[in-house]
């Protein structure tokens, strides 16, 4: 299967630049995988789409603010961090621009030396790892110093870092938001729990492999980076019992997916645990777990819409895709959502 069979043409204008002031008001795709027909809600009217018993699991992860700008110590040229994951204390994993001037050694300064970091090595891609150096606590630094690392088609400054986090976002460490979760508010997920549908968590820390671009023109070279996963006893518990009552697990996102088929790899039931995938999900890939989906509309020729297309068909895919472009649908982190069922 070749990279360009996943190909849509969308106008640069339909990328959203913001989200809306109602998370809850984007507009709704609902795709039938089977019959490939499509309609056009909203996503506060998901709740008339779900039934009791059914299961809704939300990756709960939360972004850092994982951009910093800052300069090199002894000459004073400018250098971009994006931080990716945790290696150990203190010691990070990171994408730096320009990356030729970071060898071994070098300190680079962040705040007027609030923060420091040292290269200890250059890794995998160019990707290097450094130490941070600093008085008080990380975290706390890092929220006063940091960007949240909005992807490279919005342009726009985001005002607000909360509208780039889930109103359940918990466990810090993405590089980027589990974007289908962007669009439930508190008191929508009041309503689903008491509409009598359970909700679990996982969470799925989102690095940047998720969006690499696949460059093989055989898709099935393609190769995934692996990001860390947790799946508690309790949500393993509710995807088993949802599915042995014959009712629907329904995921939120392809994080959320790609952890419960990780999971579910050698089928049902499934175990709780916790580690690194690097899971790859293309069409002719079984699904063991999930019934159906929440997802936002994805960059053409990416591993999300293929994992897309593996569960409602890329012809169904692209042709709701098509439709969504035609009825001027906000598309990718801060757009419309898509209900596949």
């Amino acid at each position: 299967m070749e990279r360009k069979d996943f190909y849509y043409d969308l106008p640069q204008e339909l990328i959203a630049q913001e989200p809306l002031e109602d998370r809850s008001a984007s507009r709704l795709m609902c795709l039938d995988k089977k019959t490939g027909e499509f309609s056009h809600k909203h996503f506060y009217d998901i709740i008339d789409l779900l039934n009791p018993g059914d299961c809704l699991i939300l990756n709960d992860t939360k972004v850092i603010p994982a951009r910093l700008y800052g300069y090199k110590e002894d000459t004073g040229g400018a250098i971009e961090f994006l931080l990716l994951h945790k290696h150990s204390l203190d010691v990070w994993e990171v994408i730096l621009k320009p990356g030729r001037r970071a060898k071994p050694g070098t300190v680079f300064v962040f705040g007027d030396g609030k923060l420091k970091a040292e290269i200890l090595e250059v890794i995998n891609d160019g990707n290097r790892l450094v130490r941070f150096i600093y008085d008080g606590v990380f975290e706390n630094i890092l929220d006063e110093l940091g960007e949240m690392p909005l992807p490279h088609y919005i342009t726009k400054k985001l005002e607000d870092k909360d509208r780039y986090q889930t109103v359940y976002a918990k466990n810090s460490g993405s590089a980027a938001a589990p974007t289908a979760g962007l669009h439930f508010t508190n008191g929508l997920l009041a309503k689903i729990k008491a509409k009598g549908i359970n909700i679990g968590y996982v969470t799925l820390h989102v690095g940047l492999g998720t969006f690499r671009p696949v460059k093989a023109d055989n898709i099935e070279e393609h190769k995934m980076h692996s990001e860390f996963y947790i799946l508690p006893q309790e949500t393993a518990d509710l995807v088993n019992k949802t599915k042995a009552s014959g009712k629907r697990v329904i995921s939120v996102g392809t994080t959320a997916t790609r952890t419960l088929e990780t999971a579910g790899v050698n089928g049902m039931p499934i175990k709780a645990g916790t580690g690194w995938t690097d899971i790859f999900i293309y069409p002719g890939k079984e699904f063991h777990v999930i019934d159906a989906l929440i997802t936002n509309f994805h960059l053409p020729e990416s591993t999300l819409i293929m994992l897309v297309s593996a569960l409602a068909g890329k012809d169904n895919v692209l042709r709701a895709y098509n439709e969504a472009v035609k009825e001027r649908y906000r598309f990718f982190s801060f757009g419309d959502a898509m209900f596949i069922s």
